[in-house]
């Protein structure tokens, strides 16, 4: 899907846009509580840098975008919902256009997080006879892992393995 010289920024975006991938991280967004950007970037660092990811480097990456995932993506999100259905006047025309206003907003401060997780993967891959799918695939379980507090589920690891095969 990628070489060693692209962003996690452009790995998400083409990973993101392929069939089947958007619910799979829905899924694991709604059962695990997971941040999908930082999934999107432990995916990224096993499949284009060939990097193992394992707790610190997950707690770094939950520290460094914390905040900013909290109070800006997750609170732009949930007015972005929130005007699906109401309050009054929602919904209609005029808070119809608004919310796609705000969805324009909450996707920038995501691309504005995966900008932040990918600063903290600089440098040159490991070498290539790395098997970049499996650890794509052992990174986010260890995400969902670490978000959930326990091991993935049947169907977190089902949604796990549709992602890696997209990769």
């Amino acid at each position: 899907m990628a070489d060693e010289t692209t962003t996690l920024k452009d790995f998400a975006l083409a990973l993101y846009g392929r069939e089947g991938v958007p619910p799979a991280c829905l899924a694991l967004q709604e059962s695990a509580g997971i941040d999908v950007n930082i999934l999107l970037f432990a995916a990224w660092r096993g499949a284009v840098l060939r990097r193992e990811v394992g707790a610190a480097d997950i707690a770094a990456a939950r520290a460094r975008v914390a905040a900013w995932h909290t109070d800006v993506v997750k609170a732009l999100r949930a007015v972005r919902r929130r005007l699906k259905s109401g309050p009054a006047p929602a919904p209609d025309a005029r808070t119809t256009k608004l919310r796609a206003q705000v969805q324009a907003a909450e996707i920038a401060a995501e691309i504005i997080e995966l900008e932040e997780l990918g600063a903290l993967s600089a440098g040159a891959p490991e070498p290539a006879g790395a098997d970049g799918a499996a650890l794509a695939f052992a990174a986010m379980a260890q995400v969902v892992s670490s978000f959930a507090g326990r091991p993935p589920t049947r169907e977190e690891e089902a949604a796990v393995r549709a992602i890696a095969a997209a990769i």
